[in-house]
């Protein structure tokens, strides 16, 4: 079986396959002095929790935009595992899409999973876009070709600086507001409103904006943790795509196999 992880700016993510198919998922908050014994100590008794064991996984492969996380998971999988983990985007695991922009070097591995998930699902020109700790918003041609995109902060780290910069404002949590008014007559709910609605008129500006860019119609995809809470307050995506970095992770893993 595969195990495949996500090693966000926020969590790194397990997903234990077989094939394609997810059989378990498990996330812990990133941190990049963990060590490899310390992940096999968590990882072996969440595997033994779902009926399996270290021994039912005979692959690995890492997507990371955290540099200094790469190395204990890769010890992780060396020590624990017994197999030379796979990195996303360096050989045998290279990309196989075009990175048409003028840095490629610098696109995080998980964008270019997502794309290349997102391709393969789905037809036609595409607007990938993550809720993580960032925003991210990617543009992949109906040839699979990545053309771009946009990076805008996450709407939790928007939340934290906005209560942080003002000592008289309170945590909220990101929820929708109670209805569908933008004239706020509470602070919370004011906050509420410039949060939320805020952050969906950011993303269907963007959204149209990109779009006209294009010049053809486009798909919109989306994945992440607030995923879900946006679709059931706006129109805009087309499809919701909650394992898209992981699917791309096994796509990788199928392809390596392949070279």
């Amino acid at each position: 079986m595969l195990l495949a992880i996500d090693a966000g700016n926020t969590n790194v993510v397990f997903a234990l396959l077989d094939g394609r198919d997810i059989r378990a998922r498990w996330r812990i908050a990133t941190d990049p002095r963990r060590t490899a014994d310390e992940y096999a100590v968590w990882l072996n008794q969440l595997l033994m929790l779902e009926g399996y064991s270290i021994g039912d996984v005979d692959a690995v492969i890492i997507a990371t935009v955290v540099p200094r996380a790469l190395h204990n998971l890769q010890v992780l999988a060396e020590k624990y595992f017994k197999v030379t983990a796979l990195v996303a985007g360096q050989a045998p695991a290279e990309w196989g899409v075009e990175l048409d922009v003028e840095e490629p070097a610098s696109v995080g591995a998980d964008r270019v999973v997502n794309v290349i998930a997102a391709h393969h699902l789905y037809e036609g020109d595409l607007i990938v876009i993550d809720f993580g700790t960032a925003t991210t918003f990617d543009v992949v041609d109906y040839q699979g070709s990545y053309k771009g995109g946009i990076i805008a902060p996450g709407i939790n780290l928007s939340l934290d600086a906005l209560v942080t910069a003002a000592a008289k404002l309170p945590k909220i949590a990101i929820a929708p507001p109670e209805n569908r008014s933008v004239i706020g007559r509470t602070t919370e709910a004011q906050m509420h409103i410039g949060v939320f609605w805020g952050y969906v008129a950011m993303m269907e500006g963007l959204v149209a904006r990109i779009r006209s860019e294009i010049g053809r119609p486009a798909k919109v995809i989306s994945t992440g943790g607030l995923a879900a809470l946006f679709d059931e307050n706006s129109d805009i995506f087309d499809a919701i795509a909650p394992d898209l970095t992981i699917m791309g992770l096994a796509l990788l893993h199928e392809r390596s196999l392949k070279n």
